[in-house]
């Protein structure tokens, strides 16, 4: 009579293997999570980025004249910046200052007008 991890043994060594040329086309399943995090990075975070990138562009390029309209819907023209403030005047005589992210766009004053 045979051991239980002989018979076990004896049996894997008869088990036939799977062929050579079967291999999937993303090799060793390691590459198909790298892919994946491509992917993602490409998708999500890079377009995020860049948005982020131009955001900053224009919060940095603000002048007094700039029409403006902020994160909470607010509509009006820059008045003053300041270090990490601006002066939006949304009516005649009505100034609200905001901090710099909170400017959502930003359009520049019409300098061809006069």
């Amino acid at each position: 009579m045979t051991s239980f991890p002989a018979l076990i043994g004896s049996f894997l060594a008869q088990a036939p293997s799977a062929p050579k040329g079967s291999e999937s086309i993303f090799g060793n399943g390691l590459i198909m999570p790298l892919v994946l995090l491509v992917m993602f990075y490409m998708l999500l975070i890079r377009p995020q980025q860049r948005q982020k990138k131009e955001q900053a562009a224009r919060i940095a390029a603000l002048q007094a004249g700039d029409k403006v309209v902020t994160t909470a819907g607010i509509h009006g023209i820059v008045h003053n910046v300041k270090e990490h403030t601006v002066v939006v005047k949304v009516a005649e005589g009505t100034m609200i200052e905001f901090d710099k992210p909170a400017i959502a766009t930003a359009h520049k004053k019409d300098v061809s007008a006069n």
